[in-house]
C-alpha cells in the first residue's frame, strides 16, 4: 500500500484487521476517498458518512466488499449510533476466536485497531 501525505497524517495502518471502518461527516469525505483509493480490491468493510440532507450525497468509490451508508441528519440518522451498532455486530464476544476491526472515525483521534478479545 502506498502512503499519501493525507493517510500518513491520520496514521492509517490497517495491518491484518478482519474488516475496516471509515466514518465521518461530509467534511471528511476527501480523506475517505484517499483512504479507499489506497485499499486493495480484496479489502472489506464499512463506510458511514453523515450529511445534512439527501442533496449532500455524492458518489464515493469503494472496493467491492465495502458497504457505503449515507446517514441523513434531516431524517434523524446519526453517525455515532450507526457506528456503535455496526461495531457491536462486527466485534461479538465469542469463544470461537477474536474479531478485529481497524477503524478511522473522523474527529475521534487516530485510526486504531479494535478487537473483540
Amino acid at each position: 500500500m502506498t502512503t499519501s501525505p493525507l493517510t500518513s497524517t491520520i496514521a492509517w495502518n490497517p495491518r491484518a484487521a478482519d474488516r475496516l471502518l471509515l466514518a465521518g461527516d461530509q467534511s471528511s469525505i476527501e480523506a475517505m476517498r484517499v483512504i479507499l483509493a489506497t485499499l486493495p480490491a480484496s479489502a472489506r468493510g464499512q463506510v458511514f458518512v453523515e450529511v445534512q440532507s439527501e442533496g449532500d450525497i455524492q458518489p464515493l468509490n469503494a472496493p467491492g466488499r465495502f458497504a457505503v451508508c449515507w446517514l441523513v441528519r434531516d431524517r434523524g440518522q446519526q453517525l455515532r449510533r450507526s457506528v456503535d451498532a455496526w461495531l457491536a455486530e462486527m466485534l461479538p464476544v465469542s469463544a470461537f476466536g477474536e474479531s478485529t476491526v481497524y477503524a478511522w472515525i473522523a474527529a475521534d483521534g487516530p485510526a486504531r485497531l479494535l478487537s473483540s478479545d
